[in-house]
């Protein structure tokens, strides 16, 4: 048999690892020695000699550990889901100014019903009837804004806090404040994000050290990965791309990296403090311990039946059902921060009854599942499960049955890590075209999820440029009313 080693150089040690699990964390892991004097700097204590991306202790006691964003790219509309608003119904018809042009456009009731559910009563669409059973569990911000009405610009604020310029996202903000929980899993993990409305921007660590980037499971790179890694019957496919090098043993890689760690150590001496180095390093080190972990937590066979059944697996929203129950495992696992996007899309332009209907039905029971799957296992008050899209709908008709984009006013909604349970934070106007009462914008948004994990966003600071950044700019007040 030939031997597929027979040269030990660096260059080719390098180029053999490239190919398998090395490439795999290199990217995420290249600056995380450069990375230690920053991060030892906001976590408020010496840190610089120990590992980039352990557990640190918060700024004050946490509500979350952990977060699970659920994305709803599109713009879900909120008047026809959380926001009811009888006087829209009523005044189904009439017109309205619109923009600063003055145009006019026909109002559009929402033809679905609302109810009060649970002991709060809080108000919610008939279009989740399974989520519905956890209203005492949501809090419901609907006096949510943004900058801009279109997706591109919202999408990419909604995850770093600006629509203009290239900043690290929500969860690697939260990555470098907090650490990471399990050394061998990536402490950010983003499941079949779009490649449209920014891309990697939304997951990306910017000028945060690339430890703290998102790592990508699924979407149009591996788009069968959920059904293979549930398959009962068959084995599994790969479960993430360049996890593993079939063509190298286990022992043969240990020896491969021990080769390169040397080779790179006699080189740090030689040149002294030299963090990208380092950085590799220990990404060699992560890709290789991940090779045993990872491929166990995405592996879902071992999941019982009646897990299957209640996040409805096989059924309506099948790859949404999936993403949810992996995002638990993963959560589970000790990954610190989540993010699962919703397959349908939430842009309605046109047909809203059938289309609302058809995304809410895919996503319903999954979530309703996850609340109740974090509740049995204990997890829920200690992690921050987020659903939002980046804008709302207009209350006025567009194509007949149809909205358009609204950023002035709309809704998303957080349960357990903390939050109030049952309560309807601010409003929208009458109609629900803008926040009107107790507004919340995007900063304060971000503002309030870091408080909740423990993290205040005036003193979450990274020097880049000459100048100390934030997730939040200059702006942000947490909403500290929706704090249980």
């Amino acid at each position: 048999m030939r031997d597929i080693t027979p040269d030990l150089s660096r260059r080719n040690m390098l180029r053999s690892l490239s190919s398998g699990f090395g490439y795999l964390a290199f990217a995420a892991m290249a600056a995380q020695s450069g990375a230690r004097s920053a991060i030892a700097q906001a976590a408020g204590d010496d840190a610089a000699s120990s590992a980039a991306l352990l557990p640190r202790k918060p700024h004050f006691p946490a509500r979350a550990k952990r977060v699970i964003f659920l994305c709803m790219k599109g713009g879900p509309s909120h008047v026809d889901t959380f926001d009811y608003k009888p006087d829209l119904n009523k005044r189904t018809g009439q017109t309205t100014k619109v923009g600063r042009a003055g145009g006019v456009a026909k109002l559009l009731g929402s033809p679905f019903k609302f109810a009060q559910h649970g002991e709060s009563g809080l108000w919610l669409s008939e279009l989740f009837p399974h989520l519905a059973q956890h209203a005492d569990d949501l809090c419901l911000l609907n006096s949510m804004h943004t900058d801009l009405p279109n997706h591109p610009q919202a999408f990419t604020q909604l995850h770093t806090g600006s629509f203009q310029f290239v900043r690290p996202s929500l969860g690697a903000w939260t990555l470098y404040g907090l650490g990471s929980v399990n050394q061998n899993l990536p402490g950010f993990v983003t499941l079949s994000p779009p490649a449209e409305f920014g891309g990697a921007t939304n997951y990306g660590s910017g000028f945060l050290p690339a430890i703290c980037q998102g790592t990508k499971v699924g979407g149009q790179q591996l788009p069968g990965l959920y059904a293979a890694l549930w398959k009962k019957d068959e084995e599994p496919g790969p479960p993430m791309k360049n996890i593993d090098n079939p063509n190298v043993s286990r022992q043969t890689q240990r020896a491969q990296l021990d080769l390169i760690n040397a080779l790179n150590e006699r080189k740090l001496e030689h040149d002294g403090h030299h963090p990208e180095i380092e950085g590799a390093i220990e990404s060699f080190e992560l890709a290789f311990r991940m090779q045993s972990e990872v491929p166990h937590v995405l592996d879902m066979r071992d999941e019982p039946e009646s897990i299957r059944a209640m996040y409805g697996i096989s059924g309506q929203g099948d790859r949404f059902a999936r993403q949810c129950l992996l995002a638990r495992r993963l959560a589970e696992a000790g990954v610190r921060f989540v993010e699962v996007t919703a397959p349908p899309s939430w842009d309605h332009h046109r047909l809203l009854g059938a289309q609302l209907t058809k995304a809410t039905g895919e996503v319903d029971r999954p979530i309703a599942a996850l609340l109740a799957d974090l509740k049995q296992r204990g997890m829920l008050d200690d992690t921050l499960v987020i659903w939002a899209g980046e804008f709302g709908r207009t209350p006025y008709a567009q194509s007949i049955d149809g909205r358009d984009h609204n950023n002035k006013g709309y809704t998303i909604w957080m349960a357990g890590g903390g939050t109030r349970g049952g309560l309807a934070h601010g409003a929208t106007d009458e109609i629900g075209y803008e926040a009107a009462v107790k507004p919340v914008h995007i900063h304060d948004l971000h503002a309030t999820i870091l408080y909740l994990l423990g993290l205040d966003h005036e003193r979450l600071t990274f020097n880049y440029a000459g100048r100390d950044f934030r997730l939040t700019d200059v702006y942000g007040d947490v909403a500290h009313d929706i704090v249980a």
